[in-house]
Formats: C-alpha cells, structure tokens, sequence
C-alpha cells in the first residue's frame, strides 16, 4: 500500500509507546476531589472546568488513536488491548467527574443564570443552560456515579456486534461463471449493483446467510442493547428511551414524529419510484436483490480514488476557495484512509480530534456511490475543522443530530454540479436515478430503521421480550410497507435489521433523514442565491453547539419545527421523478 493512502495517526502518537507514556499520565491525574463542593464559587468552577478540559482533550487524543488503529485491522490484538484500555480510562474520567452535574445541578437557579451571564465563563453558557434544562433527569451523585461505573459493561453489547460483524461473520467466496469471488461488505455493495442478476440473487443469499448463521447471538445482544437503553431511560426519570435520547440533543420528540407522520404520507412516491424502476429494469417482478441496480447501463463512474477526489474538489467550488483548500490539504496531508485491507473496518466515517485534525476512514471502490461518500465524509470533517477552529473546546464538539447536513450537503452539491455539466442525456438520467436513490436510502430507507427502532424500544419499555421471530416479522412488514407493491420482500430481508451497526446507538439513523431534509434545502439555497448563502452555511460549520441544534439549522434558513423542509424534500423527489419519466 503507498503510503499516501494510509492516514497519518503519527500525527497524533508516533508509537504506542508515546500513546502508552500519555495513558499513565492522565491516569495518574484523574483526581477532582479537590473540587468536589466547591462549584459554588465562580473561579472554582472555571478551574475544575479548565482540569476537566486538559484532561478530556488527552483522552480525546488517545481514544481516537486507539479506534484507528483498531480500526485498520479488527484482528490485530495489540491495538484491541489499547482500545480496552482507553476505554477503561474513559470510564475512569467519567467515574472521577460525575459529581459535577449533580452538583451544578444542585445549585439554586439563580446561580446558574449568574454564570450564564459571567464573561468569565463564557465558554461554558449553552451547557449550563442545558443543565437548567435536564435539572429534573440529574441524579445524585452516588447514582450517577454508579451509572458511569456500569458505562463500560454497557457499552459492550455494541463492541460484541462490531467482532461478530466485522471479524466473525462467516463470509464465503461466491463461485459464479465458473470463478469464486471474494465476499466482503465491500464487494457485497458492488455486486449488489452489478447488471448480472444471477450473481446479485446468489451473492444477497450467501450474504444474508451469513447473519442468519449467527442470528440467536445477533438478536441476544440486540435485545441487550435496547435494554441498556431503556434501563438508562428510567434510571434518569425519562418518559421514554426516544425521550432521553432526543433530550440530550436538545431536540424535541416531534422532530421524530414529524418525520415519521411526513415520511408515511411520502411513500406514494417512494411506490411510484419503484415501479417505474421495475418497468425500467423490464422485471416481471423486482426483488430487494434488484433495487440497487442502475437503470441506466454503463453510466457507472468508474474512475480512481485520485480522480474521484479531484472531481468532488471541482464540484464543491461553489462552496469558495476556501473549502476547496482544506479539501486539497486533506488529500495531500494523508488526513485519509483510502482502501479496503484484510481485517480492516467496514463502511466509512469521520473522526476529528480538536487539537489537530479531523481524519477520515473509507474503502474505496470505482463505482459511483464511492466517489460520493468522498464528498460525504470530507463534509464531516470540514465541519469539525470549522467548528474546533472557531469554538472553544467545550462547545466545539457539534451534536449528532447536524452531523449529517454537511455531509449530504456536499453530496446534493455535488450532484447537481455533475448533472449541470452532463451533455448526455443517458448521463443525465443516471444522474436523477442517482439522486432518487440518494433520497430512497437516506430519508426513506433511514426512517425504515428509524421506525423499526421505535418499535423495539417501545416494545422492551411495554415488558414485552425482543425476540428473533418477532423483529423479523415487524421488519419484513416494515420493508412491505415502505417499498410497496411493486418489489417483492424476499425471506432474507427480514433479517436485514441484523446488520445495521448505527442500531447500537439508538435513535442515530433518523437524523440521516433529517440531514438530507436539511442539505436539500441548504444546497438549493446555495445554489439559488449564492455568496450570502454561503455565508450563512459557513456561520453554521463554524457554530459547533454554540445553541440548540434545531436552533442552529435556522442561520442556514432551515426551519424543522415547520412543514415547509419536509414537504419540500418530497417535492425535490417527486420533481426528479418526472424529469426522469421524460428522459
């Protein structure tokens, strides 16, 4: 592997012995006693505060650099051990720290609100307003410190699936015209747009197969997961798992709901859709095997990593000089990670660290999907590049609920340049299959998931056992639903929801939905009315969680306590689809 494919984690320790070296000094200064009652006086707080930062930014550091490593082979024990220990000393640093909210939680109100409005201590207003907020949710400080205890042993619901997906998982070559082909997450994405439908069905059989091998574990540590959430839900006096995990967002459950309600009276067209697809195709009948199929053949961009990510730099120019330089540092800096190795992590994501830079993990193959997760992924990482650039530490770290904006945005962005520049009418109507697509797996597809885990939560908060016929059966009627009467829900789709990691943080995946709700408005803002609408998207990347999430969207002139983005969304579809239906 060259080099400049490989991401530079030397940047954050240039062995593990330096990471060892940093590991026994913050362990050795995990000591706050010193604080402990004394949050009531202003400079006693700003200097528990300035501890709790020094020390959170090393273990920042040495988390990070313990994931990547681990993260470049599953099966390399070394950085295993590492990530099991950071993982202890973040447990440890929680432990040690968590008299801190119950103790500013006990604070008289006025106190608070003098501190929100302290110059002093202006790093940290937004969070003490959100204290004020989830006073009620706070316990004391025995409970919490007993629930950062058991944080560890919680969490591992979550490492048992990454093992069983990403090292376990018994994934056996697929022999086909006489060859055996590899398979892998990787592949199994390419094949499952191949134009041969042979190979498709076959490889979605020995695919799903595999989890269906492994699915009394899977569905075990499922239910497990969804009971840690509920416990964690009613040991801090929410009315629900949806509740706690919305609040501590600051983003209201009717987001949720809203989203849902709007999604379900969208499916006509998510129906139409696929019919057309499957006309197109000219399917007798279409199965899941045959939905990620282009139809339009041979308009795949088939191109390099090094070519692709020169094509994203020209199609974000719109976003300003700036942008396109921090995309060209990235490339040539090795901020990056580029190709599938064996034992590697699968999919892709952002990481940043505050006191260097954001890294990126991919798996790069030349298909179209992607050179546009290039765009996904640099999207989060400019956006954590602005936000620790122009927000302290202690409001740099953006919520879950935004991440994805920047990211769908530079995709949506992307497409349109492409479709601009396209003479070619079949390049064209590949490029609106492409977009409906985008629109089917981020928003629809999402809320799929999205509805799934509503149910299994709130099957487990109403005492009643998730088990592997039951989750099955709700999601083979949930793919029934969403995909209509056009597409045949093959057997094997009901056991799709056992291979979906984000499910292992809950209520993650609908804010895929929510941030292509966003981009959409963003880029067609951006698009329509140029530099003052670039202006306030950069205000946004630079916001980090300065204020409330929903909050925040409304300086890019998104507004999601209205209707008006979701009805919007379904328009953008809808208008695709007909300029398709013409081509």
């Amino acid at each position: 592997m060259d080099k400049k494919y490989v991401w530079a984690t030397e940047e954050i320790y240039a062995s593990v012995k330096d990471w060892e070296r940093e590991y026994a000094e913050v362990a050795s200064a995990l000591d706050f006693s010193e604080f402990k009652g004394r949050l009531g006086d202003p400079n006693q707080f700003l200097e528990c505060m300035k501890k709790e930062e020094r020390l959170g930014r090393k273990v920042e550091k040495l988390s990070v650099f313990a994931m990547m490593k681990h993260d470049e082979n599953t099966k390399d024990s070394v950085y295993d051990a590492l990530l099991s220990k950071v993982m202890s000393l973040s447990a440890s640093f929680g432990e040690k720290t968590a008299f801190i909210l119950p103790e500013l939680t006990a604070l008289p109100e006025s106190v608070l609100k003098e501190y929100m409005q302290n110059p002093m201590l202006s790093d940290y207003d937004y969070s003490l307003k959100r204290i004020l907020d989830e006073k009620s949710h706070v316990l004391s400080e025995a409970e919490e410190r007993l629930l950062s205890m058991s944080s560890e042993t919680l969490a591992s619901f979550r490492d048992i699936f990454t093992k069983t997906d990403n090292a376990d998982l018994p994934l056996k070559p697929v022999s086909h015209g006489g060859k055996r082909i590899a398979l892998t997450h990787g592949t199994y994405g390419v094949i499952m747009r191949s134009p041969d439908r042979e190979l498709r069905k076959k490889t979605f059989k020995k695919y799903y197969g595999a989890y269906i091998s492994l699915i009394n574990v899977i569905s075990a540590t499922y239910f497990g997961s969804v009971k840690k959430d509920v416990f964690a839900a009613k040991a801090k006096k929410y009315a629900s798992s949806l509740d706690m995990a919305l609040s501590g967002e600051d983003v209201d459950v009717s987001v949720y709901k809203n989203l849902i309600r709007s999604v379900d009276e969208g499916l006509k067209y998510l129906h139409e859709y696929m019919a057309v697809k499957k006309r197109e195709l000219g399917l007798e009948e279409m199965h899941m095997y045959d939905v990620y199929v282009p139809t339009v053949e041979n308009a795949e961009i088939e191109i390099g990593y090094d070519e692709a990510y020169s094509l994203v730099i020209e199609g974000l120019q719109v976003l300003g000089r700036e942008y396109s330089e921090l995309l060209r540092k990235a490339h040539d800096e090795r901020w990056i990670s580029v190709y599938e190795t064996e034992g590697k992590r699968s999919g892709a994501y952002s990481v940043a660290v505050y006191d260097i830079h954001p890294y990126v993990l991919l798996n790069y193959q030349k298909t179209t999907h992607d050179v546009f997760t290039i765009a996904h992924e640099m999207g989060h990482s400019i956006h954590s590049y602005f936000s620790n650039k122009n927000q302290p530490y202690a409001k740099a770290d953006y919520k879950i609920f935004v991440a994805e904006v920047a990211s769908t945005v530079n995709e949506v962005l992307l497409l349109k340049y492409l479709l601009r520049r396209s003479t070619d009418k079949k390049m064209k109507k590949y490029l609106l299959s492409y977009l409906m697509e985008m629109i089917r797996t981020t928003l629809f597809r999402q809320t799929q998931f999205a509805e799934f885990e509503e149910f299994s939560h709130g099957s487990v908060e109403n005492g009643i056992p998730l088990t592997k016929d039951m989750m099955c059966e709700e999601y083979l009627r949930l793919n029934k639903k969403y995909y209509g009467d056009a597409v045949v829900s093959d057997d094997e789709i009901k056991y799709e929801w056992a291979r979906i990691p984000h499910f292992y943080r809950a209520f993650y995946v609908y804010k895929y939905a929510t941030g292509i709700i966003s981009a959409l408005a963003i880029a067609d803002r951006i698009l329509t009315e140029g530099k003052s609408a670039v202006e306030d998207y950069f205000k946004f990347l630079s916001s980090g969680d300065s204020a409330g999430p929903v909050e925040l969207l409304k300086i890019a002139g998104v507004d999601l306590t209205s209707e008006q983005p979701f009805k919007a969304a379904f328009a953008a579809f809808g208008k695709a689809l007909e300029e398709y239906k013409k081509l």
